[in-house]
């Protein structure tokens, strides 16, 4: 079955919830520049601590400085870690190195169709890749959360084009999930406002999610 992994997971009754349904993945988001979903490192660290080990739990973090992502790893535990932005100080072999045992999940934001290469290059050094919809180029930088499909087209040719999972992001809901994975043909999705009524975890439509993920699985 595709994976799931539910995002902006704000407290353990939303990551139960989440995980209740079928995830297999939650996203717990440190201080970004913009987006929703936002949570301190202690409460990232509280949740984290709490999940079951066969679930992964994602630190996503805007930090591009490798000796700064290891120390904010360290506080909070996670046994992922979800880079939504790129490195600019340092390097992955560096930070695999510091962080053994912990997977490495590269965003790769989806704008044009030299988001092929820069995903097939980035994948020679992560575990996986996580397509989404932001904009590292504006003054206030998008890593995520914003609500946008980006161009599935793209983003079929990125999974037909590496060797390692990728995960689809970005404006997914129980109204598009299934024809997402259809065309895209992704390892998982990542799904955060979609399944959310008032930025709270609504339990119709995380089954309604799921019911269309496990629709196009049989």
């Amino acid at each position: 079955m595709t994976h799931v992994k539910i995002c902006c997971i704000a407290s353990i009754e939303e990551a139960n919830l989440a995980i209740k349904y079928g995830a297999s993945a939650i996203g717990l988001v440190s201080k970004m520049p913009s987006g929703p979903g936002v949570i301190s490192e202690k409460t990232i660290k509280e949740i984290a601590k709490q999940i079951p080990a066969s679930i992964s739990t994602f630190l996503l973090t805007s930090k591009q400085i490798v000796g700064e992502i290891i120390e904010q790893h360290h506080r909070c535990g996670t046994n992922t870690i979800q880079l939504c932005d790129k490195i600019i100080n340092g390097s992955y072999l560096q930070l695999k190195k510091a962080l053994p045992g912990i997977k490495i999940v590269q965003v790769v934001h989806v704008a044009e169709k030299e988001s092929i290469n820069e995903a097939v290059k980035v994948s020679e050094f992560v575990d996986a890749i996580l397509l989404d919809s932001g904009n590292q180029r504006l003054a206030k930088k998008e890593l995520g959360g914003t609500g946008r499909v980006h161009d599935w087209n793209i983003s079929r040719k990125i999974v037909e084009s590496v060797k390692i999972p990728v995960h689809l992001a970005g404006g997914l809901n129980p109204q598009n999930v299934d024809e997402a994975i259809l065309q895209v043909k992704p390892y998982g999705v990542d799904v955060c406002s979609g399944v959310r009524t008032n930025s709270k975890l609504d339990d119709e439509k995380l089954k309604s999610f799921f019911d269309r993920v496990r629709s196009v699985n049989k």
